[in-house]
Formats: C-alpha cells, structure tokens, sequence
C-alpha cells in the first residue's frame, strides 16, 4: 500500500468491500450496466484504474473489463487458493477478481468488479466560450441557459473601462461597461450561430442603449467575439436582419475580460422562480 497518502474516506460497506475484501450483491452495483464514456477510479484512492471502452456486459451481474489501465491493477492469489485477486495498485484497496479464458471478448480476460469499489469520472466535452449583451442580464441568462449543449452561464460585466466594476458602478457611474452573459457551451450539440440567433430573437436589436424600460448605455446590445469565426456569424446574421428591415443597432466587439457579476445576480430567475420582464422570443430568422 502506498506510505504518506491521505485516502478518501470510507463506509462502513465501502470498507467491507475494499479493506475486508469482501463482494456486493450481483445486479444492486450502480456501474453494472454504466455505459457512459469515461474513466473508473478506484474508491479509497481515485487513481486511475479502468477506461470505458474496455468495459463489457459479461451478464455476471457485476462491471466487467478486458483490460485495466497499464500498472494500475495488481494480481495476487486469493486466500481461497482457487481465484486471482485484484487490487489497486495505489493503495492496496480489494476490486474483485480476474479470469481468464471465458472467451467473452478477444482478449479473453474478465476483470469482476465491485462497483463500489470505484467511482467514475466522465469525459469532459470539449468546449466554447461566447459573450453576449442584450439589456438586462438577468433575461439574456434566461434563455441562453436553458439551450441543450450550454454547459454553463454567467452574468457579469465586460467592454469597460474600469476593472472589477460593481453593480453599482456600472449602473451610476460611467465604467462603460455592459451588463452580459458568458456562455460555456458544447459545439458539438449547439453552435455558435445558433445561440446566436437566440440572442437576437430574445431581445429587440433595435434599440439603442436600451432594452425595453431599462435605459442606459450598460443595457446596450452588443456581441464580444473572440475570434474571427463568431465576428463573421454575428455580422453575417445582422446583415440578414438588415435585409429584412430591421435598423440593427447590435454593435460586434472584440471581446476584453469579462468580469463576473455578484452571487445575487446570478441564476436569477431560476432562483426567484419567475420570468423576464424585458426578454421576450421572437422569430426573426
């Protein structure tokens, strides 16, 4: 076992399983029939030990892999004197046992697995970044958030002068910023242009400094792009609107730091439970 490591803490079943090398029950192990992409880590010390495409249905009714992660897993005789033990090679912790030979995959191995003796940690989707301005940010985070494939939102302020602004200072003194949203997002399941396009049709573009009864220059509407990519669809967007007779005062920045807002601003509506007062969807595409 590995000398000097502070391990996770463990239940009294997680201990039974692990430290007292015992079995769950078949079928009743949350990873048995766990499919998702990713990386199973031991429990007590979370090192690296399965990946999921070495993960089969062996119908055993515990998780069973092919293939352990290179050094991760340690092969010892069962006290039974009939099956091989594995452990982790970190920390010693009890997994369950190997077999050979069944003929389940071309590898012809089978690691059995307690499911509680690991946790899982997911393949992180690669991601994106935009920031948009279109009044309140309260309303754009609204609608930007509820998007499939927006991983994340934020409220705050950016294209000022002033570093670190308040709420107060950018509502009452001239810091030049705008109220607006960061969106992390997943390009593989939205893109750009298409929360884009949700920002234009969930706000009046028209409108200068403004957006409904908020007036001011940090309600303006306006996109940061942060590369030539998101400058080109925002304007190629504004010059479909042009086309059907919308006067876009929609202005396409550069984008600066975005400074986040204060915890009460953010997730605001979902937390009071109500809607926009100045954000409304309409089809302009």
């Amino acid at each position: 076992m590995a000398q000097n490591q502070t391990y996770n803490k463990l239940t009294a079943e997680e201990q039974r399983v692990i430290i007292d090398k015992g079995t769950e029950m078949p079928w009743q192990g949350i990873y048995t029939d766990h499919k998702e992409e990713g990386t199973y880590l031991c429990k007590q010390c979370d090192a690296p030990l399965y990946r999921s495409n070495d993960k089969f249905d062996s119908h055993c009714g515990w998780p069973s892999f092919d293939d352990e992660i290179d050094g991760a897993v340690k092969r010892v005789p069962d006290t039974d004197g009939r099956r091989t033990e594995i452990i982790c090679a970190n920390c010693g912790g009890h997994l369950g046992h190997v077999f050979l030979g069944e003929g389940f995959t071309a590898k012809n191995t089978r690691h059995c697995v307690n499911s509680i003796s690991l946790t899982f940690e997911p393949v992180q989707p690669n991601t994106a970044r935009a920031i948009f301005a279109s009044g309140c940010f309260w309303g754009t985070e609204y609608h930007l958030q509820k998007v499939a494939g927006v991983i994340s939102t934020t409220v705050g302020y950016t294209g000022g002068s002033k570093e670190n602004p308040t709420y107060k200072e950018v509502c009452y003194t001239n810091t030049g910023h705008a109220e607006a949203v960061e969106v992390i997002y997943d390009p593989a399941k939205v893109s750009y242009e298409e929360l884009a396009i949700l920002f234009f049709e969930t706000h009046d573009p028209t409108q200068v400094n403004r957006q409904g009864p908020d007036v001011g220059m940090q309600y303006r509407s306006e996109v940061f792009y942060r590369d030539d990519e998101q400058k080109d669809t925002a304007e190629k967007l504004i010059g479909i609107l042009e086309n059907k007779g919308y006067d876009i005062a929609t202005q396409v920045t550069e984008a600066t730091t975005f400074w986040p807002a204060e915890d009460y601003h953010q997730d605001y509506y979902d937390n009071q439970g109500s809607t926009p007062y100045c954000h409304f969807y309409q089809k302009k595409f």
